[in-house]
């Protein structure tokens, strides 16, 4: 009976064994809780990014790429997941293993999709686990340089008394400039039809031949057209002024509590160990507080931000929050 019972228990035994080598040689994880992270990692990482190449997200994932295989000694590789408003991206990391070796680069429009998207296939924060915000950035409203308007206070004031029918134009259906828009009527009080563009790059087309009246546009994309004469600036849509454009005023100035920041974060699947997010955070926030990153960040408009895991769930999920309540009370269709 002895030898019986030890028998089986050998048998088990082997069977787990030969059971792991299988799995490896079928590209399958062993579960993250049973890995150490002191070898984290031993083979290579991809960074999701739910965008085409050439864009903001694929320049950060690609600077966070760089850096984290120098960091690491490992390979880490961007994966362009462009498509469905950044859906399928998303969808493809909340079905990940939680091990560490697929990461992925959520933005603004990551919690957008939630107040947009009537059945979502993932909740956009409790299906992850965020990791940390990496930037933070406003937009610009401009106009065409024959808008009676020369400054924010004279905007806003136009806005609410001018006779003609407003447009305001935006990269899209559920894009910051189109959220945007409808905060700006909501506290306003002033009508304004949006019409939306197939990109940012069209929309900035049609306002300098003058086929509506204003844009909340992508910051880096509006100063060129700004700077070339083509446009004009007036108001920056952060909480205050932004050093890259220090004699912009910021919406806020003439419209207390008017803010729209985009943002730009790393998060993983949901439920990844405590040990293992400690340790990618840190190795993440020191490069995003970095002079090195700080400046990029500036030079595109935009600022470095750093926080903890829990701050930033709740940075997402009061940002959903908020654009749920826009869309909802501006009666908006998506």
């Amino acid at each position: 009976m002895k030898s019986s019972k030890m028998n089986r228990s050998t048998h088990r035994m082997s069977g787990v064994a030969l059971l792991l080598p299988a799995l490896a040689m079928l590209g399958l994880s062993i579960p993250a809780a049973a890995q150490s992270v002191d070898k984290f990692p031993n083979r290579p990482v991809r960074i999701i990014t739910p965008a085409a190449p050439g864009g903001t997200t694929d320049f950060l994932a690609r600077l966070l790429a760089n850096h984290l295989t120098k960091a690491w000694n490992q390979q880490v590789v961007v994966d362009n997941r462009g498509s469905a408003s950044g859906v399928n991206g998303a969808e493809i990391t909340k079905d990940s293993l939680p091990d560490g070796y697929t990461l992925f680069i959520p933005y603004h429009q990551h919690t957008v999709n939630a107040a947009i998207i009537p059945k979502l296939p993932y909740h956009p924060v409790n299906d992850f686990t965020p990791i940390t915000q990496m930037t933070a950035g406003g937009l610009l409203l401009v106009v065409n340089p024959s808008h009676p308007a020369k400054t924010a206070k004279d905007f806003v004031q136009w806005s609410k008394t001018t006779k003609d029918p407003i447009n305001f134009g935006s990269a899209g259906i559920g894009s910051g400039g189109h959220l945007a828009g409808e905060l700006f009527k909501l506290m306003t009080n002033s009508p304004g039809q949006h019409i939306p563009y197939k990109g940012t790059g069209p929309a900035a087309v049609a306002l300098i031949q003058g086929e509506y009246h204003y844009n909340f546009m992508g910051l880096t994309g509006a100063f060129a057209q700004v700077r070339a004469g083509k446009l004009r600036a007036i108001a920056v849509t952060d909480a205050k002024r932004i050093k890259a454009a220090p004699d912009v005023p910021a919406m806020s100035e003439v419209l207390p509590g008017f803010e729209v920041v985009g943002w730009y974060g790393v998060a993983g699947p949901a439920k990844m160990p405590k040990p293992l997010l400690t340790k990618i955070h840190a190795d993440i926030a020191a490069y995003v507080k970095s002079p090195e990153f700080g400046k990029v960040a500036e030079n595109n408009g935009s600022e470095a931000v750093t926080n903890s895991p829990e701050e930033f769930r709740k940075f997402m999920l009061d940002d959903m929050k908020k654009w749920s309540d826009v869309v909802k009370r501006s009666g908006a269709k998506f």
